[in-house]
């Protein structure tokens, strides 16, 4: 294990293999197909992050349990992230208008309750139909 930025353990392909029990070529293999992403020392040394741990354990899984292939883990993958990306967007839009909300109600304005449109009563009446057939 090494440590870098933020004290943040950082482990060297051989362990990382060990500790999933994988081949490093395996490893080496899903890089090259773009699933990892492990950062590099000046002397090239793959080193994976607790973020590329989580993803190699979603990545073993699909292969493993669910007998997924390389290109299928990689639509998931992806579609997880698009995923992940628009909920944040969607946690971002609810927060804007939470805050927009607020500072009408704060500021003493209906400007939301006055917005709807009033619609004038029609001429419908109610029937009673049980009195209906009795005529």
């Amino acid at each position: 294990m090494v440590k870098k930025k933020n004290n943040e353990p950082y482990y060297m392909i051989s362990v990382v293999a060990k500790m999933y029990n994988v081949h490093p070529q395996t490893l080496r293999l899903y890089e090259k197909h773009g699933l990892l992403t492990p950062s590099r020392t000046e002397g090239n040394t793959r080193l994976y992050s607790q973020k590329d741990l989580e993803r190699l354990e979603v990545i073993l899984n699909l292969a493993r349990n669910l007998g997924v292939n390389l290109a299928g883990i990689e639509v998931i993958l992806n579609m997880r992230e698009k995923m992940e990306q628009m909920q944040k967007e969607i946690n971002q839009l609810t927060m804007a208008l939470q805050k927009i909300i607020l500072e009408h109600v704060k500021n003493g304005e209906e400007k939301i309750k006055n917005a709807l449109v009033k619609i004038p009563r029609s001429g419908i009446i109610k029937l009673d139909i049980d009195n209906e057939d009795e005529k």
